[in-house]
């Protein structure tokens, strides 16, 4: 088996693998990504802001946005202040979570601190009403926006940040196969309070064996009748 290159400084000490044919990736484009489950479309007020903010209604203690920089929002019209503010730019770049069956927007996601130059993007924003929480749906869409940076785009790391203290998100990354890499000790102010920031990541050499493992648990033969799953997504990718 051949050795890696490897980029050597002007000694000749070994200082890093060498990417002589890296280039910068493409910022990601404002299309939608389509599955079996869900669809992810370019988030927009007009079309998804009230049928989200309907949707968000249904956790009535507004305990989901408990570790996100905003909301709960008092209204209808508030939500959809917040989409029109925020969904003209390219970074965050957020998307509406669409059920494939129904059309009905459930959730939001986005890719924000894209780096091109470096090949590394972060997903984040994550907000999902009741309706996508714990579900099929959400794993396929997390999966589609890694497709997307990986397969489409070629970007070679993929990042989850969550505030330390938000259990169910640490665990959903290491249930979608993010390493954990360490935390960040009073990143932020949130809400005034102090946040320390616990960082995931997913590399693109990982990448291709995380793909079969999604592709599987996805395969609608992993469900019964009931719509339980047969093997979860863990020991898919052992």
């Amino acid at each position: 088996m051949s050795e890696l290159p490897v980029h050597r400084n002007h000694l000749g000490q070994v200082i890093g693998p060498s990417l002589p044919q890296w280039t910068a990736r493409p910022h990601p484009p404002r299309t939608a990504m389509r599955g079996r489950l869900c669809q992810l479309e370019l988030l927009d007020a007009a079309l998804h802001a009230r049928a989200l903010h309907e949707a968000y209604g249904e956790d009535e203690s507004g305990r989901n946005w408990t570790y996100l920089p905003y909301g709960p929002f008092p209204s209808a019209d508030a939500y959809a202040d917040w989409v029109s503010a925020r969904q003209i730019g390219d970074d965050p770049l957020f998307y509406a979570i669409v059920l494939a069956d129904s059309g009905r927007p459930v959730g939001v996601a986005s890719y924000l601190r894209i780096e091109p130059a470096m090949g590394s993007i972060e997903v984040g924003h994550l907000s999902y009403s009741p309706a996508l929480q714990r579900s099929a749906v959400a794993t396929e869409a997390m999966y589609l926006m890694m497709r997307r940076a990986f397969d489409e785009l070629g970007y070679r790391r993929y990042e989850w940040k969550c505030d330390s203290l938000n259990g169910p998100s640490r665990r959903a990354a290491e249930r979608l196969g993010f390493r954990y890499e360490g935390t960040f000790r009073q990143m932020m102010v949130v809400k005034q309070r102090s946040r320390d920031s616990a960082w995931y990541s997913i590399l693109d050499s990982e990448w291709p064996a995380l793909r079969v493992a999604f592709e599987r648990w996805l395969d609608p033969g992993n469900f019964d009748a009931n719509g339980r799953q047969r093997a979860r997504l863990e020991d898919l990718r052992t």
